[in-house]
Protein backbone atom coordinates (compact mmCIF):
# COMPACT_ATOMS: atom_id res chain seq x y z
CA UNK A 1 0.00 0.00 0.00
CA UNK A 2 1.12 3.47 -0.96
CA UNK A 3 0.99 5.81 1.65
CA UNK A 4 -0.95 9.00 1.93
CA UNK A 5 2.19 11.15 2.24
CA UNK A 6 3.89 9.12 -0.60
CA UNK A 7 1.14 9.64 -3.25
CA UNK A 8 1.93 12.91 -4.53
CA UNK A 9 5.07 11.46 -5.33
CA UNK A 10 4.19 8.15 -6.94
CA UNK A 11 2.30 10.42 -9.21
CA UNK A 12 4.54 12.68 -10.32
CA UNK A 13 7.08 9.23 -11.09
CA UNK A 14 4.44 7.81 -13.08
CA UNK A 15 2.59 10.74 -15.24
CA UNK A 16 3.66 13.57 -16.91
CA UNK A 17 2.37 17.37 -17.49
CA UNK A 18 -0.03 17.08 -20.99
CA UNK A 19 -2.95 18.84 -22.19
CA UNK A 20 -5.78 16.88 -22.90
CA UNK A 21 -6.71 17.09 -26.95
CA UNK A 22 -9.89 17.82 -26.25
CA UNK A 23 -9.04 20.55 -23.59
CA UNK A 24 -5.84 21.73 -24.46
CA UNK A 25 -6.23 25.06 -22.23
CA UNK A 26 -5.76 22.44 -19.04
CA UNK A 27 -2.91 21.02 -18.21
CA UNK A 28 -3.10 17.76 -16.62
CA UNK A 29 -0.22 14.77 -14.83
CA UNK A 30 -2.00 12.17 -16.95
CA UNK A 31 -0.06 8.77 -17.93
CA UNK A 32 0.19 7.73 -21.68
CA UNK A 33 2.39 4.92 -23.57
CA UNK A 34 5.73 6.50 -22.44
CA UNK A 35 5.46 6.73 -18.73
CA UNK A 36 5.85 3.80 -16.37
CA UNK A 37 2.16 3.58 -14.76
CA UNK A 38 0.52 2.53 -18.18
CA UNK A 39 2.33 -0.70 -18.81
CA UNK A 40 1.57 -1.92 -15.12
CA UNK A 41 -0.86 -4.80 -14.90
CA UNK A 42 -4.04 -5.44 -13.04
CA UNK A 43 -1.66 -7.60 -11.30
CA UNK A 44 1.13 -5.14 -10.97
CA UNK A 45 -1.35 -2.62 -9.60
CA UNK A 46 -2.77 -4.77 -6.89
CA UNK A 47 0.76 -5.66 -5.65
CA UNK A 48 1.69 -2.29 -4.82
CA UNK A 49 -2.03 -1.69 -3.40
CA UNK A 50 -2.98 0.78 -6.15
CA UNK A 51 -6.73 1.22 -6.97
CA UNK A 52 -7.03 1.45 -10.78
CA UNK A 53 -5.72 4.47 -11.79
CA UNK A 54 -8.97 6.48 -13.26
CA UNK A 55 -7.26 9.48 -11.98
CA UNK A 56 -4.11 9.30 -14.85
CA UNK A 57 -6.51 9.45 -17.71
CA UNK A 58 -8.68 12.21 -18.75
CA UNK A 59 -11.76 10.14 -19.98
CA UNK A 60 -14.15 11.27 -22.46
CA UNK A 61 -16.91 12.10 -21.07
CA UNK A 62 -14.73 14.54 -18.50
CA UNK A 63 -13.09 15.65 -21.44
CA UNK A 64 -16.78 16.88 -23.08
CA UNK A 65 -17.70 17.95 -19.86
CA UNK A 66 -14.97 20.26 -19.03
CA UNK A 67 -15.34 21.33 -22.82
CA UNK A 68 -18.78 22.52 -21.98
CA UNK A 69 -18.15 24.42 -19.07
CA UNK A 70 -15.57 26.15 -20.85
CA UNK A 71 -17.23 27.21 -23.75
CA UNK A 72 -20.18 27.97 -21.93
CA UNK A 73 -18.67 29.91 -18.47
CA UNK A 74 -22.43 31.26 -17.79
CA UNK A 75 -23.47 28.06 -16.61
CA UNK A 76 -20.96 27.75 -13.91
CA UNK A 77 -20.29 31.53 -13.22
CA UNK A 78 -20.74 32.44 -9.28
CA UNK A 79 -22.25 28.85 -8.98
CA UNK A 80 -21.53 26.38 -5.94
CA UNK A 81 -20.35 23.03 -7.90
CA UNK A 82 -19.23 19.67 -6.84
CA UNK A 83 -17.60 17.49 -9.72
CA UNK A 84 -18.48 14.24 -8.44
CA UNK A 85 -16.60 11.23 -9.32
CA UNK A 86 -13.68 13.38 -10.30
CA UNK A 87 -11.20 11.42 -10.96
CA UNK A 88 -8.29 13.98 -12.30
CA UNK A 89 -10.54 16.64 -11.25
CA UNK A 90 -10.17 18.15 -14.87
CA UNK A 91 -14.10 19.11 -14.96
CA UNK A 92 -13.68 20.89 -11.56
CA UNK A 93 -10.57 22.06 -12.69
CA UNK A 94 -12.57 23.90 -16.01
CA UNK A 95 -15.21 24.86 -13.68
CA UNK A 96 -13.05 26.95 -11.17
CA UNK A 97 -11.42 28.92 -14.69
CA UNK A 98 -14.79 29.47 -16.19
CA UNK A 99 -16.07 31.18 -12.91
CA UNK A 100 -17.44 28.85 -10.31
CA UNK A 101 -17.70 31.14 -6.87
CA UNK A 102 -16.54 27.18 -5.13
CA UNK A 103 -15.95 23.36 -7.01
CA UNK A 104 -15.76 20.81 -4.47
CA UNK A 105 -14.52 17.58 -6.07
CA UNK A 106 -15.44 14.43 -4.48
CA UNK A 107 -13.99 10.46 -5.32
CA UNK A 108 -14.05 7.55 -3.33
CA UNK A 109 -10.60 6.77 -4.54
CA UNK A 110 -7.85 8.91 -1.88
CA UNK A 111 -5.07 8.95 -4.97
CA UNK A 112 -7.37 11.63 -6.58
CA UNK A 113 -7.02 14.01 -4.15
CA UNK A 114 -3.36 13.87 -4.53
CA UNK A 115 -4.02 14.05 -8.19
CA UNK A 116 -6.45 16.85 -7.79
CA UNK A 117 -3.93 18.52 -5.97
CA UNK A 118 -1.01 18.79 -8.49
CA UNK A 119 -3.61 18.99 -11.45
CA UNK A 120 -5.08 21.96 -9.28
CA UNK A 121 -1.56 23.20 -8.79
CA UNK A 122 -0.38 22.95 -12.66
CA UNK A 123 -3.54 25.22 -13.57
CA UNK A 124 -3.07 27.79 -11.19
CA UNK A 125 -6.62 27.39 -9.11
CA UNK A 126 -7.50 26.01 -6.29
CA UNK A 127 -10.83 23.11 -6.01
CA UNK A 128 -11.38 21.51 -2.28
CA UNK A 129 -11.60 17.67 -2.35
CA UNK A 130 -13.67 14.75 -0.35
CA UNK A 131 -13.00 10.71 -0.37
CA UNK A 132 -16.68 10.73 1.34
CA UNK A 133 -19.19 8.96 -1.05
CA UNK A 134 -21.39 11.50 -1.30
CA UNK A 135 -23.86 8.64 -2.22
CA UNK A 136 -24.47 7.90 1.11
CA UNK A 137 -26.33 10.65 2.17
CA UNK A 138 -28.66 12.93 0.49
CA UNK A 139 -26.72 15.97 -2.20
CA UNK A 140 -25.11 18.62 -0.35
CA UNK A 141 -28.22 21.52 -0.16
CA UNK A 142 -25.27 24.44 -0.97
CA UNK A 143 -24.69 22.84 -4.74
CA UNK A 144 -26.56 25.02 -7.41
CA UNK A 145 -24.61 22.68 -9.78
CA UNK A 146 -23.39 18.89 -9.72
CA UNK A 147 -21.26 17.76 -12.87
CA UNK A 148 -20.85 14.27 -13.36
CA UNK A 149 -18.40 12.57 -15.75
CA UNK A 150 -18.13 9.24 -17.40
CA UNK A 151 -20.17 7.57 -14.08
CA UNK A 152 -22.60 4.60 -15.96
CA UNK A 153 -19.85 1.94 -15.90
CA UNK A 154 -21.34 -1.25 -13.62
CA UNK A 155 -25.30 -0.97 -13.91
CA UNK A 156 -25.48 -1.56 -10.20
CA UNK A 157 -23.53 2.02 -9.67
CA UNK A 158 -25.31 3.85 -12.47
CA UNK A 159 -28.90 3.10 -11.02
CA UNK A 160 -27.46 4.49 -7.43
CA UNK A 161 -25.82 7.15 -8.91
CA UNK A 162 -28.80 8.71 -11.33
CA UNK A 163 -31.53 8.24 -8.42
CA UNK A 164 -28.85 10.46 -6.50
CA UNK A 165 -28.08 13.24 -9.25
CA UNK A 166 -32.24 13.21 -9.71
CA UNK A 167 -32.65 13.62 -6.51
CA UNK A 168 -30.19 16.80 -6.54
CA UNK A 169 -31.84 17.72 -9.29
CA UNK A 170 -35.71 17.72 -7.57
CA UNK A 171 -33.83 19.64 -4.86
CA UNK A 172 -33.18 22.61 -7.19
CA UNK A 173 -29.91 21.85 -8.30
CA UNK A 174 -28.91 21.94 -12.14
CA UNK A 175 -27.07 18.63 -12.97
CA UNK A 176 -24.73 18.18 -16.17
CA UNK A 177 -23.59 14.70 -17.48
CA UNK A 178 -20.80 13.92 -20.11
CA UNK A 179 -21.57 10.18 -21.37
CA UNK A 180 -19.20 8.78 -24.37
CA UNK A 181 -22.48 6.06 -25.25
CA UNK A 182 -21.56 3.87 -21.63
CA UNK A 183 -23.83 0.78 -21.82
CA UNK A 184 -25.94 1.71 -18.66
CA UNK A 185 -25.89 5.25 -19.81
CA UNK A 186 -30.44 5.66 -19.62
CA UNK A 187 -30.95 8.77 -21.94
CA UNK A 188 -34.75 8.12 -20.95
CA UNK A 189 -34.98 11.83 -19.19
CA UNK A 190 -32.42 13.24 -20.05
CA UNK A 191 -32.10 16.39 -22.34
CA UNK A 192 -29.11 16.74 -24.75
CA UNK A 193 -26.99 19.86 -24.68
CA UNK A 194 -23.90 19.44 -26.88
CA UNK A 195 -22.29 16.40 -28.67
CA UNK A 196 -18.51 16.33 -29.27
CA UNK A 197 -16.03 13.85 -30.98
CA UNK A 198 -12.95 13.38 -28.27
CA UNK A 199 -9.91 12.09 -29.13
CA UNK A 200 -9.02 8.90 -26.83
CA UNK A 201 -6.70 5.77 -26.99
CA UNK A 202 -7.96 2.32 -27.96
CA UNK A 203 -5.83 1.60 -24.76
CA UNK A 204 -8.96 2.77 -23.39
CA UNK A 205 -11.79 2.94 -25.39
CA UNK A 206 -12.91 0.79 -28.12
CA UNK A 207 -11.89 3.31 -30.84
CA UNK A 208 -9.52 6.42 -30.84
CA UNK A 209 -12.60 8.84 -31.23
CA UNK A 210 -15.55 8.77 -29.15
CA UNK A 211 -18.84 10.14 -29.70
CA UNK A 212 -19.64 11.88 -26.24
CA UNK A 213 -22.54 14.17 -25.06
CA UNK A 214 -23.23 16.46 -22.38
CA UNK A 215 -26.44 15.48 -20.71
CA UNK A 216 -28.72 17.87 -18.29
CA UNK A 217 -31.94 16.40 -16.50
CA UNK A 218 -34.63 18.84 -16.98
Amino acid sequence: MIPPGERRQFILDNTRRQRPPHTPELELHLADEVTPIWRLTEEALEAIGLPPPFWAFAWAGGQALARYVLDNPQVVAGKAVVDFASGSGIVGIAAVRAGASRVLAADIDGFCGAALALNAEANGVIVGFTDADLLDAPPPAWADLILAGDICYEKPLAERVMAWLGAARAAGATVLIGDPGRSYFPRQGLVKLAEYQVPTTRELEDMEVKKTAVWTLP
